[in-house]
């Protein structure tokens, strides 16, 4: 049994890619007889400590900077109480989720000062972004000097895929490995073989309706609109509809973009995440966001549908060609929708690409084994 204190900026309610990777460790870990705390902000406005799913999370009191979406630590009262706390308890491992937070710069001078071993997880492929010109400048510039300060307290680093690790070199660090993103593989096979809902009688769509899925975050960055235009102007010889699971700051307006073929479903439960992707013949992520290893790709390809994605992130370390899906090196919408047509108007290429994609998941991709890394880390202890 090891005790592993796990540092995220953010936790659930808060939905994101990091936010799961984070529960899903934990409770991995949890299965192997190891210890878990997470430390993390309390953006969410949720009891400073509390027992979730039969993890413990510490939430320490934070300023909510960019909507939330960059929480930074408030030394007040609260804070050093819960601090206090923290500080009496014994650890084997430090592992923090990710590299560019304040938060991060916390955890790694709390592992360095109790003596205990500390590792960085980046979870990044490019600087984070808005969109905007000067404030992505901005964004850019703090980065690298809380970079800057991690080198100092920490010099273990690991990414959830290599093209995160590849990504660290532009800050000149050389990564000790991979700790990939992974998802529950058999579980999720298995719900989308027996769905708990049936999607095109719940909106009235006929049988051979072509659907195409959308699950994730709802930013701009994402290609969500573009895909929505892609999808509106698609001419096949069969229907298609859009289904699209999540929510995020565009919410209001993919809500308006409503039609026969586009189906905003708001956040959805993990089995009818995973009901809805065994139903679809197409999951399509176009994102453009700096992406470690997007979660929503593995549990689509888990659950038999074939992929289409970009570059971002680790994603071509699961299609590694084109006989497991398609990688799109530019996101257009004209792109988009041809790809999709040609996609849907190839049965048989689809279903084996989706299979080797299916399969190649549950060999790789799986908590199990990078619970079991992260387990070996800790029995290491601590360095000197």
């Amino acid at each position: 049994m090891r005790r592993i204190c796990i540092f995220a900026s953010h936790y659930f309610p808060y939905l994101g890619g990091i936010e799961r990777y984070t529960y899903n460790l934990s409770k991995a870990l949890m299965a192997m007889g190891d210890e878990v705390l997470i430390v993390t902000n309390n953006d969410v406005k949720e009891k400073s400590f509390e027992v979730m799913d039969g993890i413990g999370v510490l939430r320490l009191p934070c300023y909510n900077l960019m909507s939330g979406r960059y929480p930074v630590t408030k030394p007040n009262k609260e804070f050093w109480e819960a601090w206090k706390k923290l500080w009496g308890k014994e650890f084997d491992l430090v592992l923090i989720n990710a590299r560019f937070y304040p938060h991060t710069l916390l955890g790694a001078w709390f592992a360095k000062r109790r003596g205990i071993r500390c590792l960085i997880l980046d979870h990044g492929t490019s600087h984070m972004t808005v969109g905007k010109k000067f404030p992505d400048l901005v964004f850019a510039a703090v980065e690298h000097v809380i970079t800057w300060g991690d080198r100092r307290l920490c010099r273990e680093y690991f990414g959830v895929s290599k093209a995160c690790c590849k990504w660290l070199r532009h800050f000149h660090i050389q990564a000790e490995g991979v700790l990939y993103n992974a998802v529950n593989a058999e579980n999720i096979t298995r719900i989308a073989q027996n769905p708990t809902e049936d999607f095109r009688k719940k909106y009235g769509l006929e049988a051979d309706t072509a659907l195409i899925v959308y699950t994730g975050r709802l930013l701009k960055e994402k290609g969500i609109f573009k895909l929505i235009k892609a999808v509106e102007q698609m001419e096949t010889s069969r229907e298609v509809c859009l289904f699209i699971a999540g929510d995020g700051e565009e919410m209001e307006g993919v809500k308006a973009c409503e039609s026969h073929r586009i189906k905003p479903l708001g956040r959805l439960d993990f089995k009818n995440i995973a009901s809805l992707l065994g139903q679809a013949e197409i999951y399509c992520l176009p994102t453009e966001y700096p992406e470690g290893f997007p979660t929503s790709v593995l549990e689509a390809a888990a659950a038999g549908c074939y992929v289409i994605t970009t570059n971002r992130g680790g994603s071509g370390e699961l299609l590694v060609d084109r006989s497991y899906g398609t990688i799109l090196e530019q996101v257009t919408v004209e792109g988009l929708k041809e790809e999709l047509e040609r996609v849907l108007a190839n049965e048989e290429e689809r279903k084996r690409a989706a299979a080797k994609a299916q399969k190649r998941v549950h060999q790789l991709f799986t908590w199990e084994k990078t619970a079991h890394k992260v387990h070996q880390l800790a029995e290491e202890g601590v360095l000197e």
